[in-house]
This record gives structure tokens, sequence and C-alpha cells, in this order.
């Protein structure tokens, strides 16, 4: 299967295809999903309520490497967190059909959180420091680190290679992000040795979805090891908010304050590996149409600007 276009064979047929091929008879209604990474789709069931489907983008992850991710996912749910599970076939969750590695899921709706509330901020940042406590159980094996070489040195690499890049600003970039590089580095040795854990890993507001029962986590994708506080600063939006998810956190679970003096750098990681996760996709018809803004030099020349306006923070 051609690397640049991995999903050009996955047609609704296909999908209804692996359904039925596991054992679920779907009714033919498909709902396509906001994803670009994988591609998602919400599938209905004669016999049942929908449930969604992930189809995973060839070599971006092993097996080993995805049932760490499923693993983890229900060690999270039997310690009856609300996180999303796969669903088992014939003892498997990872299921292969025509070239393809996929799972099902239950599909559990919701709305997006009110990160304004203080009372939700400190409701996650108790949920996160249980799913915390959780993830110190043991290590991934097979998932990587949260680490320059991940969030820096790689997606540089992508972009340098990329054409999306003119070349009048290739040394540009190249000082920018190694600017960066050196400056995430000096912080976190000057922060030292934190303890890591398993975590989600990508633990935004798209990734959080509200009922009337309260929060629940999807997407464990990005799941590696880390510093807790990655699983956190993604979800506030100043220090106030930041503020009540530590001290919802820190009423279940110790927390390192020094971890506090880490989220610029991880912010600036996360900069960094948004310019080359576009670079490194665009070959897939999915990212310029949704990324078109990538395609124009001036969206290239903002993106270092932002790079050192980074930088100028950890200075």
């Amino acid at each position: 299967m051609p690397e640049e276009t991995p999903y050009a064979r996955l047609t609704p047929d296909l999908v209804l295809d692996a359904i039925t091929a596991c054992g679920p008879w779907p009714d033919g209604r498909l709902l396509a999903l906001n994803s670009y990474e994988n591609r998602v789709w919400q599938v209905g069931l004669e016999d049942g309520a929908p449930v969604i489907v992930k189809f995973y983008r060839p070599h971006r992850w092993s097996d080993a490497a995805i049932l760490e991710e499923h693993a983890f996912a229900q060690e999270l749910a039997d310690a009856e967190l609300p996180v999303v599970a796969p669903l088992r076939f014939a003892g498997r969750t990872l299921l292969h059909h025509d070239g393809f590695r996929y799972a099902l899921s239950p599909r559990h709706g919701g709305r997006a959180p009110s990160l304004e509330s203080a009372d939700q901020l400190e409701w996650l940042g108790r949920l996160i420091a249980r799913m915390h406590s959780v993830g110190a159980r043991s290590t991934f094996a097979h998932r990587g680190r949260i680490d320059r070489d991940t969030l820096i040195v790689q997606p540089m690499r992508a972009v340098l290679a990329s054409s999306l890049l003119p070349a009048s600003l290739h040394e540009r970039y190249r000082q920018a992000a190694e600017r960066l590089d050196r400056l995430v580095a000096a912080r976190f040795d000057a922060v030292g040795t934190v303890r890591t854990l398993r975590l989600h890993g990508d633990c935004h507001p798209g990734n959080v979805l509200w009922t009337d029962a309260g929060p629940h986590f999807v997407d464990l994708d990005d799941a590696r090891m880390g510093p807790a506080v990655q699983d956190l600063w993604m979800l506030a939006h100043d220090e106030r908010a930041m503020e009540a998810l530590v001290e919802g956190y820190a009423s279940m679970r110790d927390f390192d304050y020094t971890e506090l003096a880490l989220i610029p750098a991880l912010r600036a990681m996360r900069q960094v590996h948004y310019g080359g996760w576009i670079a490194a996709r665009w070959h897939d018809p999915a990212f310029p149409q949704a990324f078109p803004f990538a395609g124009e030099p001036r969206w290239w020349e903002q993106h270092i600007t932002d790079l050192h306006e980074q930088a100028d923070e950890l200075e």
C-alpha cells in the first residue's frame, strides 16, 4: 500500500465488509468522523447501538504498540474510569481486514467541556489524577516517550525534507527550530529528573466529552510515557485554569509542582511537531484539503516567527 495515499482503498464498502468480518451486521449507515491521522467512522448496526471503527494509519504504530494502547484503555476502564476501551472479538481487539488494521469501540456521545468553569476544571484534574494512578502502575515498552527526538528532531527533519517549506526559508526555519531545541533541552536540564508515567498524551479539549454524568476521555492514540503535567497543560487556557486543574489533581494524587516549569517547553515541542506532522502527511489527500494554509509561504514565515516567540519565552 503506497504510504503517500494510505487510505486510497478504504471505501465505504470495505468499511462495512470489515465490520461484518468480525461478527456484527451493519445496517448500512456510515458517518465519517473528524480524524486525520487515522480514519474513524460511526457505523450503525442491525441489532444494537452504533459502534465506532478506527482504521489505523499504516506504518505509524507497530501491532505491539497498538495492543499496549488497547491494554491501557482496558486497564483504565477496569478501574472504573470513564475511558472508552475497544471491543473484543474472539478475544482480539486489534483486527485485520484486506491489509488494514482496525478496532471497534462503543459509541459514547457528549459535548465539549466548559473550560471557563473552575468546577469542571477541578473535576478534570481529579479524573486525570485517577488515570495517572493507574498509569503509574507499569510502563509502556513499545509506545515511546514525550521527548525532543519525537517532538522536535523528527518533525524538523520532515519539514526540511518537504517541498512545502520554500527554499528561501530553509535556513531561517533551521535556525529557529535548532534554537528552540537547545532551549527546550536547557529547560528540561534545569528542572531535573521528573517522574514519568503512562499518559493519555494528547489531552486537549477535543478528546474530552462531557455528559450529565460527567466527563469521559476518548482517543488514546498518542499515549506515551511522560511527565504528569503533559496531560494538564493543554486543558488550561490561562494560569487560573491551570490552578484549578492542579487543585483537583492534587486532591487525589501528589503533584510535583516543579513540572509546571516544563509547560513552555512542552508547548514549544508541540508547536514544532505540528508543522512537522503536516509536512510528513502532506501526500495524504486529506491534509491539503484540511490544512490548505500550509501550502502558502506566508504560513511558514509565521510559523518561524511563532517558534522564535516560543524560544523567547523559554529564554
